[in-house]
Order: structure tokens, then C-alpha cells, then sequence
């Protein structure tokens, strides 16, 4: 590939099935100014079947396109468009196991409890796929993510619905005051290069490896810290206590996709908590059985169905159900609570959903009702319950008159939290787990009983110099206020905090108002001048970037799909992000039930109009940066006509959304002075699109209502897919003429 490439990811559900409409268009349009797309698939499937080449036949093997996009990201040349995949839990990974298993790839069965050499070398490759696989690989730069003027002020004219808030809401967040994450965590700034070594020394004096060798850098950042599990049961069975007490919805909020190996167990603790009884009559069964409350009620109840006592298990789950307090659900249609599915209930998505909609979530009666949030590590618990006491206090927020929460959030290189997926261990005895380095000299120590989850986290020194530049870079362009959300009261802030004191002086910061303050107090600061109407930058850690960029986009522009999000690649490429995926498993069941698909691909655009940009800035492709502009106004035009996605069946969806982003484009292209060629070319389709838009749009409104055949969920037939995303022979030949 060249300067001139620009890739654009094939990944999971609604986005990848809207990839087959709307890349044609992508395509069709670069090349009139020599640029190049390419696909690469990174999808859940994708990254399964290339983890296991030797077992496929020769057609079915493909590229890890993964791997070669995570070296790419550390070049000058890359360009990356990143759509939303699928983190997986276990039983999404499992699902897609079987449904590739079942279109012929003779891949093994993910093993639960790996007991031979083999079994563990399946695993292992497993584990790399789930969860958060993705990100951390491409995400060789820090994040910058905003909402474009164009959106903000479209909904400040269009504003969403927003619950209202009552004075009296029993509505509430719970966390650990001890014994979690946060108060438990140690820090370290290394002096030299090197490698780590975590041990674990029994009581029994045993000694077990758990890593041979951490990398590590000069100047790094690394943590250790221990989730204690005596302290977690006794903090669970004490809100579902206060939950039955107050009259309130129980809910846990975690995130088992991205903390791929701490918050499944969590999640499992939890359940075994709302039904203590059951678990200690039946837990030797359904452990021996294979069912474990980590993958939720959703995976037991399917187990149960096959064991000799199943019925009365079942009815010891349904009794305790009847007799706790009332649970929050994700779809009470169909019975499905907060603790089926681990993945079902996401904090940075849950949260905010919560907030939007006054505070409540929905009861088994599907009903909105007050509810009690379980976030069980301290962490980030605290500002949620910050907003939840100022819409207590000042009602819900106005989108038509409230100011914004961009970020800048520090990810590069796995940055922090998300980095530890690998170092994460449940710990089997009680010991002490020391980490090492290369000359044997202790650097970080912690006590652990058997249960209890130790994790060690890095942050490396460049990716910290690269996001304090970030921050003051956008300070200086907007000149809002730049905070960063570190905690001096929390070991591994304590250790950023004296970077960010070291290396701001590095920059030109006369005249910004930049200042450090703790996550909860920067809540405060931000909600405070959100209401007024007015900007502040959040600098945050790389989990905080993950939720506030979910919190305020859901409460400013109701949904984080419409933000822009760009990744400045230290090396000097660019990764562009094009919004969430949360709702994207409804889109597609949806899809394939009535032909109509939700999506809305709002994020793709935005997000393509600055990959435009940088390639133009890089290269000095003069139609590059044309496309770019042209493509700014059209998102414009595209959100003022009214063309986004309806949710109602018989308007046009996510299909005719990508026509008149194509129309709007045509015309903006031809109306452009700067080229003329380039106006003459764009100005025959703009006529033809106009001339045929009706026709067009009825040929996508005429397939929507019946079902729709994909082949598959996580691996859809690209045949299948593509005929039933590009169903207008109108509009794909003026495509193809344009080409």
C-alpha cells in the first residue's frame, strides 16, 4: 500500500452489514482522486479463523489482518477507518465457534477447563481473540474525540427526548470502600528497560509463575493491585440486601469485554450473591455439569436442560428470583435480566442509558423504575453517582442549550487498565504475589487469598508525553479548559500527576486554563459548566475516556456514534474511529426479521471526511482534501433534510441514508469550483441520482417487511449480504459509471 491507501475495517453486526452498502460509494468516490481502499477483516470470525490456519482447508484460510494493521499503525502510511467489532465474551465466542463450526470450518470447541497440553494451546489462542483484541492493537496513538459543529448544532435545533428527573429518586450507585482496585493499588516508575516477572509465593511455600517476562521501558508506569474476593461477596450481599430494603432494581454494571479476565468473575460473584441459596445446594452440580454463574443465568438455564435434576434447580433459581429484589432486565419481553448475559449489560453504555432516561432502568412488567447500580471496584464508580446528584438536584440536561465534554484520553500502547487483560489472574492460593524485575529485586508486592483477582497494569512513558502534547494542542485550538481527571489520593495517578507536571512545562501554555483534579471533582467542574452552556476538555486514563465518551455524547447528541474520534498515531499515521456498536445486535435481528436495517452510519461519515483530510494534509492530494470539504457539507445537508435512519418500518433506513449521503455528496462535488474535471464528473451522477431519486428509493423501500437471508450472524455469506444491502440496480449503476 501507499500514502494514498486508505483501509477500511470489516468488522461485526450492523456496521459490517452497512459496510456492504456504503463502501461501494466509498470506493466509487476516492477513485476519481486516485485514492485507494482496501478492506482488511478484523472481525470476530475473521480473527478466529485466521488464529487457526492448520486445521482449515486452503480456501478457508485467511491473512491475521490484525496482526499486519497493528504493524501498520506503527508507521507514517497508516490510514485506518476502525468500525465498531465485537469485544467477545465467552458466550458470544462461543457462539461464533459453532456457527463457523457449522458452515464447515473445522475449528475445535473453545475448552472451559483445558486439562491437556492441547487443550490449553486452544485456549490460548482463544484468548487472544476475546474480548478486547482490537483496540489495543491499532491503537498506537492517543484519543482525541469530539462532537463535529455540524452535529451539535443539529441537535441543539433538533434536541432529544430526555427523561425527566424527580428530587426523590431512590436511585443510586454502590461501590467498595476497600479491599477493591483502587484502594489495594501500588505504583512504580521504572528507572531502566527491562523485563517484569510476576510470581505467586504460596503460604505453602510453593512458588508459581504466572508471567515469565514483561517488557517494560524507562519511565514506565506500572501498577499492581488485587480485587479481594471475601470483600466482594460480603459488598454484593449487602446491596442486594439494600436493593429488597429501598424497593429498587438490582444492577450490576461491568464491563466483561474489555476486562476480559477480572469482570466475567465479577460478574459470576454477583450472580452467585442474588441467589446464595441456590448456589450453595446445587453450586457442586452445576460446577461439575460445566455451568458457571461467569457466563450468567442465560448459559445455566440452557444447561439445565439437560441435567437429571434441571427442574429443580430451575425452580430453587426461580424462588430466590421471587423472593430478592425485583431484578432490572435488558428485554422483559423475553424474560432476559441484568445477570443473564455477562456482555449484555456494559457500564459506559448502561450508565448512561440509566441517566438519559431519568434515572431508571426497566423491571420484569417492563416498566421504568428507580434502580441501584452495583459498580463494585471504587475506581470510577464516583462519577456517576456525580451526575445522578446533579439531576437530582437541577433536573435533566437540555441538549439544545447544554455546552460539551470533548476528550482526550490516554490509550496508546495499551495504556493502563485495558493493558492488563494478560497480566489479570484469578488467584488459586493464598500467598503473596511479588513483581520482579530482571536482577530479582522486588518492584511491587501484593497479598492474596485464594479467589482473589490480582491484575498488573502498564503505561508507558512516550504514549504520556504524546497525550499531555494532545491536551494543550487542543486547549490551544479551542481555548477551553483542559482537566485532567487524576486522583492524588490513587497510587497510579499520584505517578501521572508528576509526569503531567513534569512535561507540561515542555509547552506553550500561556493564556490555557489547564488543571488537575479528581474524577469526581472534575464531574462536578464539567457538569457545572455544561448547564452554562459552555466546553471543557476531559484528559483522562484510557477507562474514563471509554466512559465519559459514552456518558456525554449519549446525554448531548443521544448517542456516541455521532462523535468524531481520532487517533493521531505517534509514528504519524491516522486511526479513525467511527463511534460505538452497543446496539448493534438489535440491529441486526431486526434486519433479518422485517429487511430493515436501524443503523446509522453517521460515524462512518464523519469519520472518512477526516481520513480525506489527513491523506490530503500527508500527500497533498488536492482532491483528497475536496472530497473531505464537500463530504463535511453533505453530512450537513444529509442531517438538516432529515435522512438519517428511522426506527420505523416503510421510511428509509441505514440503505437510503447512504444514497442521500452519495446525492448530497454528488451535488456538493459538482457545485465545487476548485476542480473543474472533478465538478464535471461529479456533476452526471449528481444528475442522474436527483433525476432517479425516486425510483431508487423505491427500490429500497420495496424489500423492507419480509425476512432477510444473510447466512450467518458473526460470519454472513458476502453474497447473501451484499444482495440484500444493495438491492437498488439503480442506484449501484450509477456507481459502477462513476468507476
Amino acid at each position: 500500500m501507499t500514502d494514498s491507501t486508505i483501509i477500511y475495517t470489516h468488522t461485526d453486526e450492523a456496521p459490517a452489514l452497512a459496510t456492504y452498502s456504503f463502501l461501494p460509494v466509498v470506493e466509487a468516490y476516492a477513485s476519481t482522486a486516485g485514492v485507494a481502499v482496501e478492506s482488511r477483516d478484523i472481525s470476530l470470525a475473521g480473527r478466529i479463523i485466521a488464529g487457526f490456519p492448520e486445521r482449515l482447508e486452503e480456501h478457508q484460510r485467511i491473512e491475521d489482518a490484525l496482526a499486519q494493521l497493528g504493524e501498520l499503525a506503527r508507521t507514517s502510511q497508516a490510514n485506518i477507518i476502525k468500525l465498531p467489532n465485537i469485544s467477545a465474551s465467552i458466550p458470544q465466542l462461543k457462539a461464533a465457534i459453532a456457527e463457523l463450526q457449522e458452515q464447515g470450518y473445522a475449528l475445535p470447541d473453545y475448552p472451559d477447563d483445558p486439562r491437556t497440553e492441547e487443550e490449553r494451546e486452544v485456549r490460548a489462542r482463544y484468548d487472544k481473540v476475546k474480548g478486547s483484541a482490537v483496540n489495543p492493537v491499532l491503537r498506537e496513538g492517543n484519543s482525541d474525540r469530539r462532537a463535529p459543529a455540524s452535529v451539535k448544532n443539529y441537535v441543539k435545533a433538533n434536541p432529544h427526548r430526555m427523561g425527566a428527573w424527580r428530587a426523590d429518586s431512590k436511585t443510586n450507585v454502590a461501590h467498595m470502600d476497600g479491599d477493591d482496585f483502587r484502594s489495594t493499588e501500588k505504583s512504580a516508575v521504572l528507572a531502566q528497560d527491562g523485563a517484569l516477572r510476576i510470581e505467586l509465593h504460596g503460604d505453602d511455600g510453593s512458588t508459581t509463575v504466572l508471567r515469565e517476562s514483561v517488557p517494560v521501558q524507562a519511565g514506565e508506569v506500572v501498577d499492581a493491585a488485587v480485587m479481594r474476593v471475601a470483600a466482594l461477596r460480603e459488598f454484593l450481599s449487602a446491596q442486594v440486601g439494600r436493593a429488597k430494603a429501598e424497593g429498587v432494581l438490582f444492577s450490576v454494571h461491568l464491563k466483561a469485554t474489555m476486562m476480559k479476565v477480572s469482570d466475567p468473575i465479577l460478574f459470576g460473584h454477583t450472580v452467585r450473591a442474588f441467589f446464595p441459596k441456590t448456589f450453595a445446594t446445587y453450586g457442586d452440580q452445576l460446577a461439575a455439569a460445566g455451568l458457571t454463574p461467569n457466563d450468567g443465568l442465560g448459559g445455566i438455564y440452557k444447561g439445565l436442560e439437560s441435567l437429571p435434576e434441571g427442574d429443580r434447580i430451575k425452580a430453587s433459581f426461580d424462588a430466590e428470583l421471587a423472593q430478592g429484589p425485583d431484578l432490572a432486565m435488558v428485554d422483559s419481553h423475553r424474560g432476559i435480566s441484568n445477570l443473564h448475559v455477562p456482555s449484555d449489560v456494559i457500564v459506559d453504555a448502561s450508565m448512561p442509558a440509566m441517566i438519559r432516561t431519568s434515572g431508571h432502568m426497566w423491571n420484569k412488567d417492563d416498566q421504568e423504575q428507580d434502580a441501584l447500580a452495583v459498580i463494585p471496584d471504587s475506581s470510577y464508580a464516583g462519577i456517576y453517582q456525580a451526575v445522578i446528584e446533579d439531576c437530582k438536584a437541577n433536573g435533566a440536561f437540555d441538549p439544545a442549550t447544554m455546552g460539551s465534554v470533548p476528550n482526550v484520553g490516554l490509550m496508546a500502547q495499551k495504556a493502563e487498565e485495558y493493558g492488563s487483560h494478560d497480566k489479570t489472574f484469578e488467584i488459586p492460593a493464598t500467598g503473596t504475589v511479588r513483581v520482579l524485575d530482571d536482577a530479582g529485586e522486588l518492584v511491587l508486592e501484593q497479598a492474596v487469598g485464594e479467589g482473589d483477582i490480582f491484575r498488573m497494569c502498564q503505561t508507558k512513558d512516550v504514549p504520556i508525553q504524546d497525550w499531555v502534547k494532545l491536551a494543550v494542542t487542543r486547549a490551544r485550538a479551542t481555548g477551553d479548559p483542559a482537566v485532567f481527571w487524576l486522583d492524588e489520593t490513587r497510587a497510579h495517578d499520584r505517578n501521572l500527576i508528576g509526569k503531567v507536571r513534569e512535561y507540561l512545562p515542555l509547552h506553550d501554555t500561556e493564556g490555557l486554563r489547564i488543571e488537575i483534579m479528581s474524577p469526581a471533582d472534575a464531574m462536578t467542574f464539567s457538569l457545572e459548566r455544561i448547564r452554562r452552556g459552555e466546553n471543557t476538555i476531559s484528559v483522562t486514563g484510557n477507562v474514563l475516556r471509554d466512559y465519559l465518551t459514552d456518558l456525554f455524547p449519549i446525554m448531548e447528541l443521544g448517542t456516541s456514534a455521532k462523535m468524531l474520534s481520532i487517533v493521531p498515531l505517534i509514528n504519524g499515521g491516522g486511526l479513525f474511529e467511527t463511534g460505538a456498536g452497543g446496539s448493534a445486535p438489535k440491529h441486526v435481528q431486526q434486519l433479518v426479521k422485517e429487511n430493515y436495517l436501524r443503523w446509522d452510519s453517521l460515524g462512518e461519515f464523519l469519520a472518512l471526511a477526516v481520513s480525506f483530510e489527513h491523506l490530503a494534509h500527508k500527500t497533498g492530494n488536492a482532491r483528497a482534501r475536496i472530497l473531505a470539504d464537500t463530504l463535511d457539507r453533505a453530512t450537513g445537508t444529509l442531517l438538516n433534510e432529515n435522512k438519517s435512519p428511522s426506527r420505523k418500518l416503510g421510511s428509509i433506513d441505514n440503505r437510503g441514508s447512504h444514497f442521500y449521503l452519495a446525492l448530497y455528496w454528488a451535488q456538493e462535488l459538482a457545485a465545487q469550483t476548485e476542480d473543474a474535471e472533478l465538478a464535471q464528473a461529479f456533476a452526471e451522477l449528481a444528475g442522474t441520482l436527483a433525476g432517479q431519486e425516486q425510483t431508487i428509493v423505491d427500490e429500497l423501500l420495496a424489500v423492507q417487511g419480509a425476512p432477510a437471508d444473510i447466512g450467518g450472524y458473526y460470519q454472513p455469506s458476502t453474497e447473501k449480504a451484499a444482495a440484500v444491502m444493495r438491492p437498488s440496480k439503480t442506484f449501484n449503476e450509477a456507481l459502477a459509471a462513476l468507476r
